[in-house]
C-alpha cells in the first residue's frame, strides 16, 4: 500500500517517477488563465488567516459544502473565519474522490508544510499552524507566487477596466512576474443581459468616445483592445454562454439589432444570434491583427439557481454544464474567419466532455500559418479539472492531434495557493506517458520524452502566447 499522497503521489510506475522527478517538477509556470485580483498582488496583500487565504471566493468549495449541509452563514454569510474553516474541515473528509480533497492537501503541504489529514480533529491544530505562519514573513500574495516558481500571470479584466494596477506592477522593478491583462469582453457580447445599456455606457466612458450607433460602439471597443494591447495583453477570452451562436449576418443588420437594444426594446433569439456574430468576427479581427491569442470557453449553464443569485449574485456556486450542440455553428464562426485570413491563434475549452472529440477533430481543419499548434484544446476546464478529466482530455487530444504541442495547464483560479493545480496536473501527464513507455507504446527516449514533458509544462505556453 502507497503511503497517503507522498513524493511518488498518482505515479504508478518507474518511469512516471522519473518524468516527473526529473523533468516536470521543477519547470516555470505560466498562469495564462486566472482570476486573481492584480490589485492583491500590486499590494502585495497579508492574508489575516487561512479561511481568507482558502475560502473566500472559492466556489469550487462552497458547492462542496452546501452538499454536506453547510448552513450558507459559514460558506458566504457572516459567519466567523475560524467556525467556517470548521465547516470545510468537516466537509473535506466526506470530498474523497474529488481534487478538493488532493488540492486541499497540496496546498497545505506545498506552502505551509502541514502534512497532516484535514478533519474534524486536525482543524484546531491545522488552524493554529497555518495562521502562525500566514501572520510571520514569507507569507504574503507576492511571496505565495514566487513560491510557485511563477514567471507570468493573466488575469481576467473587463474592457471598461482602468487596469490601473497593471499599469502600476508594469512600472514595479521590485517584482519581477509579468501580471498582464486578459481582454474579457462578455458584458459587450450579452446584449440581451440584463444592465447591457448600463455596461454600453461604461464603455463610453472609459473610451471617451461618445456611442450612438453601433459604429461608433465598434470604434470604442476596438480602443478598448488597443489600450489593453498596450499594457501587454496578448490573450483574449470568451465566454460562449449556454451555447456557440452563429448567424449570416451584414453589418446593417447588426446596427438595427443594437440600436433597438440602446432604444430599450426586446432582442430576439435569432437577433441575438447575429449581434454577437458580427460583433464576435469584428474582435477576432483585431485579435488576428495584433497577434493575440483567443479563447473560447464553451458549455457553461449559468446561475441556475434564480434565488441564490438574487441572493449572492453571480459566480457564486450555481453553474453547470450545458449540453446543446456546437459543432456547426463553431465550425462555421471559425470558417468566417479564415476565409478572410483573419483567424487569430485560439484555444478551444469544453465543460461538456461529451465534446471533447467534438474539440478534437475541430482543430485539424483550422490549423496552419506555420504556427505549431495554432489552434488548441484547452485543458480540462472547471468540471473537468480532475484526474479522469484529465486523462480524457489529454487522450483526445493525443487521439486526435499532436498531444506533444499542448499548452498545458492553467489555474482559472481566485486563489494564490491553486498553484498547486499545476503539480496535480503534471504529475497526471508524467504517470498517462509513462504508462505508454511502459507498454512499449512510446519508446524510452529520455531525448524525446524531456521534450514533451517539458514543452507540456512550460516551453510550449512560452513559444505559443510570446509573453
Amino acid at each position: 500500500m502507497k503511503k497517503f499522497m507522498d513524493e511518488n503521489f498518482l505515479l504508478s510506475n518507474q518511469t512516471a517517477i522519473d518524468l516527473y522527478h526529473n523533468y516536470a517538477k521543477n519547470m516555470p509556470i505560466i498562469d495564462y488563465h486566472c482570476h486573481i485580483d492584480p490589485k492583491e498582488i500590486y499590494e502585495n496583500k497579508k492574508f489575516k488567516n487561512i479561511t481568507e487565504a482558502w475560502l473566500y471566493g472559492d466556489h469550487y468549495k462552497w458547492r462542496a459544502m452546501r452538499s454536506n449541509g453547510v448552513d450558507e452563514k459559514y460558506i458566504t454569510g457572516d459567519g466567523n473565519d475560524y467556525d467556517k474553516f470548521l465547516a470545510w474541515s468537516k466537509t473535506l473528509p466526506m470530498a474523497i474522490g474529488n481534487p478538493l480533497y488532493h488540492w486541499a492537501h497540496l496546498e497545505l503541504q506545498r506552502f505551509f508544510g502541514i502534512y497532516d489529514v484535514i478533519d474534524e480533529d486536525t482543524a484546531p491544530l491545522i488552524w493554529e499552524k497555518a495562521n502562525k505562519l500566514l501572520n510571520g514573513e514569507g507569507f504574503k500574495v507576492r511571496d505565495l507566487i514566487k513560491k510557485s516558481n511563477v514567471k507570468v500571470i493573466c488575469t481576467t479584466d473587463d474592457p471598461t477596466d482602468t487596469l490601473e494596477y497593471h499599469l502600476k506592477l508594469k512600472e514595479d522593478e521590485s517584482f519581477d512576474v509579468k501580471v498582464l491583462p486578459t481582454f474579457r469582453p462578455d458584458k459587450g457580447m450579452e446584449i440581451n443581459a440584463e444592465g447591457f445599456t448600463s455596461w454600453v455606457k461604461k464603455l463610453e466612458k472609459i473610451s471617451e468616445v461618445t456611442i450612438t450607433n453601433y459604429d461608433e460602439f465598434l470604434q470604442a471597443f476596438a480602443s478598448r483592445v488597443e489600450f489593453f494591447h498596450s499594457v501587454g495583453c496578448r490573450i483574449s477570452d470568451h465566454g460562449m454562454n449556454n451555447t456557440v451562436l452563429y448567424a449570416e449576418v451584414s453589418k446593417e443588420e447588426a446596427e438595427a439589432i443594437f440600436k433597438k437594444a440602446l432604444d430599450g426594446q426586446s432582442i430576439s433569439f435569432e437577433e441575438e444570434k447575429k449581434y454577437k456574430t458580427y460583433t464576435f468576427r469584428f474582435l477576432a479581427k483585431h485579435y488576428y491583427k495584433l497577434g493575440w491569442t483567443m479563447q473560447l470557453h464553451i458549455a457553461a449553464l449559468r446561475n441556475n439557481n434564480t434565488r441564490m443569485k438574487e441572493k449572492l449574485g453571480a459566480d457564486a456556486g450555481f453553474d453547470s454544464i450545458n449540453d446543446e450542440s456546437i459543432a456547426y455553428p463553431l465550425s462555421r464562426l471559425l470558417d468566417s474567419l479564415d476565409r478572410e485570413s483573419s483567424l487569430p491563434k485560439t484555444i478551444l475549452y469544453t465543460l461538456n466532455p461529451k465534446d471533447n472529440y467534438v474539440l478534437g477533430t475541430m482543430l485539424g481543419n483550422f490549423q496552419g500559418d506555420g504556427i505549431p499548434g495554432k489552434i488548441q484544446f484547452g485543458s480540462a476546464w472547471w468540471f473537468n479539472d480532475n484526474k479522469d478529466g484529465m486523462i480524457e482530455q489529454m487522450k483526445a487530444l493525443s487521439n486526435l492531434g499532436l498531444l506533444g504541442r499542448f499548452v498545458g495547464m492553467l489555474t482559472d483560479s481566485r486563489s494564490f495557493l491553486s498553484y498547486t493545480r499545476h503539480e496535480y496536473f503534471r504529475r497526471i501527464l508524467c504517470n498517462l506517458i509513462g504508462e505508454w513507455v511502459e507498454n512499449g507504446e512510446v519508446p524510452e527516449n529520455q531525448k524525446l520524452l524531456k521534450k514533451i514533458v517539458q514543452g507540456i509544462c512550460y516551453d510550449n505556453a512560452n513559444e505559443y502566447f510570446g509573453i
